[in-house]
């Protein structure tokens, strides 16, 4: 079978977000699965594809909002209001339909579409006919942006979630709709998504290329670690809430780093936290820290560093949203909402790290149950679209 892979950013090699390294893990859950899989897409500016001859590659384009100047920002908007298209997928419209349609086109022949995500998918949405389609939900997507809103504090803001909320949740519908067979990333969304009364949708468990043989020897730099894309909404409110309603309640001599894209007023806001800004090595940065903090307080999908911390056996403290979609949870973690049993659980692990405690497990096991129930579940799609070719 060959597969068209759709997907707004393309694997470079140096994934930065949990998108892109959910991204490489799905695909090459399609090679281990014995299908040629080619890659539709774009690449960040000044990188390049990991595999270029499998992949087909529409330009260079950077859709991070916190580097995006203001003028930009209103150009998004404008060409989304007249568009109709939610901004997701105005920022990937800096190519034609026509130009589009023939980047498929040079693909021939293959069986399938693969449309990862919403935001390419949506771009071009009438595009994508004549071959049956697999739809990979990451989010959901319009949950999120409804989330985005309720938090909010602009009125602006509060509006553009609205309507991204809105709009996506009619794409998402179609997408779904329209495909073969939906593979969200968590059990939870198939419900969220109105797909739970059919026989066409699985969650995907997905792995990291967290190396749990890097914790054979560590020096722990940081009390507790964070790391992230914080520009990203429902990021930023899970470490608003730890900031806010957490961190009051630690022991005062337990120290915050967090690593990762952080917003300027958010600095501000706590000048006692160490933001560290982009580190070199994320898995070597989880690795220097005594406890991780797994704080998602919004969103839909699951959350891959919840997963990288489990695959490298490290002491954890959780939210109960930060390990949706995980059936396996290990035993050095702890799972709170409450802020101050949260902290206390927190406090607690740092002194027995602190004292030699051994906190780390090994992580073999559950990367292992991960990556073979992934390879079941993909099965059942990829065996539909064999039915329907």
């Amino acid at each position: 079978m060959h597969v068209v892979f759709v997907t707004s950013i393309v694997p470079d090699g140096k994934p930065a977000t949990g998108y892109e390294i959910a991204n490489k893990a799905i695909i090459d859950g399609l090679k281990r699965a014995g299908v040629k899989v080619t890659v539709i897409g774009f690449v960040w500016p000044g990188s390049t594809p990991l595999d270029p001859e499998n992949t087909i590659l529409l330009g260079e384009v950077d859709v991070r909002n916190d580097t995006a100047s203001f003028s930009r920002k209103l150009r998004w908007l404008g060409k989304a209001v007249l568009t109709g298209l939610t901004v997701s997928s105005v920022k990937l419209r800096i190519i034609t339909r026509a130009k589009f349609r023939a980047a498929l086109a040079s693909a021939e022949p293959f069986d399938a579409y693969i449309l990862n995500g919403v935001a390419l998918a949506g771009a071009f949405e009438d595009c994508f006919t004549g071959k049956p389609q697999i739809f990979i939900a990451h989010n959901v997507e319009h949950r999120s942006a409804r989330e985005n809103a309720e938090a909010a504090t602009s009125p602006i803001q509060k509006y553009l979630f609205d309507r991204e909320s809105r709009l996506l949740a009619g794409l998402e519908k179609r997408l779904c709709d329209s495909a073969a067979f939906v593979f969200t990333l968590a059990d939870e969304d198939i419900a969220a998504l109105q797909l739970d009364t059919t026989d066409r949708a699985a969650a995907l468990p997905l792995v990291t290329e967290a190396d749990p043989a890097k914790m054979s020897s560590r020096t722990i730099e940081h009390d507790l670690g964070l790391i992230g894309t914080w520009t990203w909404q429902p990021n930023r409110i899970g470490l608003e809430w730890f900031l806010r309603e957490v961190a009051p309640h630690l022991d005062n001599d337990i120290g915050i780093t967090v690593a990762g894209s952080i917003p300027a007023d958010l600095k501000a806001a706590w000048p006692k936290v160490n933001f560290a800004g982009r580190v070199p090595d994320a898995t070597d940065f989880v690795r220097s820290c005594a406890v991780i903090p797994l704080i998602s307080r919004a969103g839909t999908g699951v959350q891959l560093k919840t997963i990288e911390t489990f695959e490298l056996g490290l002491p954890s403290v959780a939210t109960a949203l930060s390990i949706r979609g995980i059936a396996d949870i290990p035993d050095n973690c702890v799972v709170a909402d409450d802020p101050v049993v949260f902290a206390k659980a927190v406090s607690q692990m740092v002194r027995k790290v602190r004292s030699g405690e051994d906190m780390i497990r090994s992580g073999k096991v559950f990367r292992q149950a991960q990556q073979a129930r992934f390879d079941r579940q993909l099965k059942l799609g990829l065996g539909r679209i064999e039915a329907v070719k």
